[in-house]
């Protein structure tokens, strides 16, 4: 039999051609065959080049199959539009073009890009919060200072108008009021007017019949000092809106150097400059300044207000004890004038403005 007709028959014996050519091939006799020298014994330049084998890849290893499996590991599927990265079959990258960019950009807005850049929520309380705790205390601290600037202003709002309005009260019953004693009968509920004509009426009945012009003197020294202490009293709060106005802003620069310091740390120890680590320290730290300049300005405008203010009701307190000394300077030129006449008739009445 012919080698053409080897596979027909092969064919026809329901086999196939390797196993008939193997069963068809004659056997040749060991001692026919060339001896050779064992593998470890052959040398490099004794190999031909036809004869060399070039190196295979090894297979992996056939993993352990489950029920129903292949015993061959495969890669999960890739995520819907995802492509699979060659060599590394457990990551994928998502579909885009050449090196994994995407071709439509996830981040579709400013806000998506914020959501997806900053690391925490940058509202004042959560940067309040994250602030290191120098600068918390210094927020603290301006944030009372400020609470007690609006205070302050409410209170003096309405002392300083009440103290007024009893002032032009009192001015209106001193200019007519015939006599200091019948004005200090009527000054009730006049504050300070009250008091100024209740000290001349004093120092008049205390010094009986010395001369008129010590009188006036000691009733004019009394009514300063009174003068004096109703504007300490009034001018009380408006040395601390002075003092928070002009040291606020530089408690909160303080606070703001203190936080830009420790970003500068955080960002040595990151070692990086990115926008995230740096943006949130730098806003909180500006956040002191801010506040500082929220509890300043108004103190200081505030605070130029209740000076004018202030500087208006001492000048109505002037002119109620201006109003004072004349109505003790008419008493006493009133006694005067009847004590000639008395010593006319001869009934001299020396205490007569005291009565």
């Amino acid at each position: 039999m012919d080698a053409t007709e080897m596979p027909a028959a092969a064919a026809a014996a329901g086999g196939t051609p390797d196993a008939a050519a193997a069963t068809a091939a004659p056997s040749v006799p060991a001692a026919a065959l060339p001896s050779q020298p064992p593998s470890s014994q052959i040398a490099p330049s004794q190999i031909a080049p036809s004869q060399a084998v070039p190196s295979q890849p090894v297979p992996p290893s056939p993993l352990p199959a489950a029920d129903g499996a292949s015993g061959i590991a495969t890669p999960p599927p890739a995520a819907d539009g995802a492509t699979a990265l060659p060599g590394t079959p457990f990551h994928t990258l998502p579909a885009g073009d050449a090196g994994g960019v995407p071709a439509e950009s996830a981040l579709s807005g400013p806000a998506d890009i914020a959501a997806a850049v900053l690391p925490h929520d940058l509202s004042p309380v959560s940067m309040f919060l994250a602030a290191d705790w120098v600068v918390q205390a210094v927020m603290t601290g301006l944030a009372a200072a400020s609470v007690a600037t609006w205070t302050i202003a409410l209170y003096k709002v309405i002392e300083l108008a009440r103290s007024r309005r009893r002032v032009a009260r009192g001015l209106a019953r001193l200019g007519a009021a015939p006599s200091l004693a019948t004005a200090t009968a009527g000054l009730h509920h006049c504050g300070a007017v009250a008091a100024f004509a209740a000290c001349a009426l004093s120092e008049l009945k205390l010094s009986g019949t010395l001369p008129a012009a010590g009188i006036k003197e000691r009733a004019d020294s009394a009514l300063t000092r009174l003068e004096a202490a109703e504007a300490r009293r009034i001018g009380l709060g408006t040395g601390l809106l002075a003092t928070i106005g002009s040291t606020a802003p530089f408690i909160g620069l303080f606070g703001t150097v203190w936080g830009i310091m420790n970003s500068f740390i955080g960002i040595a120890a990151a070692k990086t400059t990115n926008l995230a680590v740096v943006a949130p320290g730098i806003a909180e730290a500006l956040l002191a300044t801010a506040i500082g300049l929220v509890a300043a300005i108004p103190a200081v405008m505030i605070y130029n207000h209740f000076a004018r203010t202030i500087g208006a009701y001492r000048a109505e307190l002037a002119d109620a004890s201006a109003a004072v000394m004349r109505l003790l300077s008419r008493d006493l030129d009133r006694a005067a004038q009847e004590a000639e006449a008395g010593r006319g008739r001869g009934t001299p009445r020396l205490s007569a403005a005291a009565e």
